[in-house]
């Protein structure tokens, strides 16, 4: 098993950044149990966030929903959920609640706002919270509007990924207080700071809050992506002045035209030539050229064609379970290894049980 094998953790239902940290923690070998709301339409057949999970359906309204609720959370080593602010503490299961009969739970919270502030009660989705951020109006273009980058920016860059940091930091600090906490997680908050090397950027004058104008916003001609002869792309990103000038080799460009890498007066006139040159291949042919060499090359794949690629079939990054393709658990441990398991239908009194037994 994983090497959070032991950890039982409640996952409240949800969408967006809650079931993709339950997946992950899954994943890793913890013992994630969802308490689904009843004929809950956003329960799907082949969600991919719901793998290695157990669910139980229950009505949160009744007295005897609350009351089951709280129980497998009393024997439980974390809860995570994603409701509006002050919604588990109408339901009866807030994080005051289980002070006594579960002093070391570890109550983590997801947020688009967060717990407090004026806009806490306020509805939003990924592309508000990563808007009040500056990400958005980072991504896109100079002559058409920012471009939501789906949901993996907010909900599951700033979102899941800080939820999880969170969690698993409290964990690691229960051990030496034997005291539980609340892990206030909000995506405005983690996505601001996947912002911060543009604070540095911008700090040292290298970087603008005009979109597509600095380094890594498609203004340079050299991180980029680029149409090919068969209307597909490729990518390149050589920063680096040897893999640049690799790049200028392999591509058999002229060596005087493209001397002056970062000034960005060039960067149009440069980008042009590249794209010219780039359409007289195909896609196929640019990855024969390039790929697996240091000019900093990749082809833009779909995720249809992303699992047939060799280098993600060497490392194994897809698996298909039950007739599902999906990514492969990730990263890989050397000794406590994830897995997928498929877990079977519980009830609820068998959880409580055996959830005793272990604690």
């Amino acid at each position: 098993m994983g090497p959070l094998a032991g950890l039982k953790v409640v996952e409240m239902s949800a969408i967006g950044p809650v079931p993709l940290a339950g997946m992950l923690l899954a994943d890793m070998g913890a013992d994630v149990l969802i308490i689904d709301k009843a004929n809950d339409p956003y329960i799907m057949p082949g969600d991919v966030l719901r793998r290695g999970k157990r669910s139980i359906e229950v009505d949160m309204k009744s007295e005897l929903g609350a009351s089951t609720a709280r129980s497998l959370i009393e024997k439980a080593d974390v809860l995570i959920e994603g409701f509006r602010p002050g919604v588990m503490e109408r339901l009866g299961i807030g994080p005051e609640v289980f002070e006594h009969t579960n002093p070391k739970l570890i109550f983590g919270r997801m947020t688009g706002w967060g717990q407090t502030g004026p806009l806490s009660q306020a509805a939003g989705h990924d592309i508000n919270y990563i808007a009040l951020t500056g990400a958005l109006n980072a991504i896109g273009r100079n002559d058409s509007p920012p471009v939501p980058p789906l949901n993996l920016v907010g909900d599951y860059g700033g979102g899941t990924m800080f939820l999880i940091m969170g969690v698993l930091a409290a964990l690691h600090e229960s051990r030496i207080s034997g005291k539980g906490q609340v892990v206030d997680t909000a995506i405005t908050e983690g996505t601001a700071n996947l912002m911060s090397i543009f604070y540095t950027l911008s700090n040292i004058g290298a970087w603008s809050p005009r979109r597509a104008s600095n380094l890594l916003d498609s203004a340079a001609h050299f991180y980029d992506s680029y149409q090919t002869s068969d209307d597909k792309y490729i990518t390149l990103g050589a920063i680096e002045p040897h893999f640049y000038a690799l790049m200028i080799e392999k591509m058999g460009l002229n060596e005087t035209d493209f001397a002056k890498q970062n000034d960005p007066r060039k960067w149009p006139e440069l980008k042009s030539k590249i794209a010219s040159i780039v359409r007289t291949k195909t896609q196929q042919q640019w990855c024969d050229l390039l790929e697996g060499s240091d000019a900093c090359f990749a082809p833009v794949l779909d995720y249809s064609e992303a699992p047939d690629h060799p280098h993600m079939q060497a490392r194994n990054a897809y698996v298909t379970v039950n007739g599902l393709t999906q990514p492969a658990p990730a990263p890989k441990f050397s000794r406590t290894k994830s897995e997928i398991v498929d877990k079977p239908e519980t009830d609820i009194n068998s959880v409580i049980s055996e959830w005793s037994e272990v604690s």
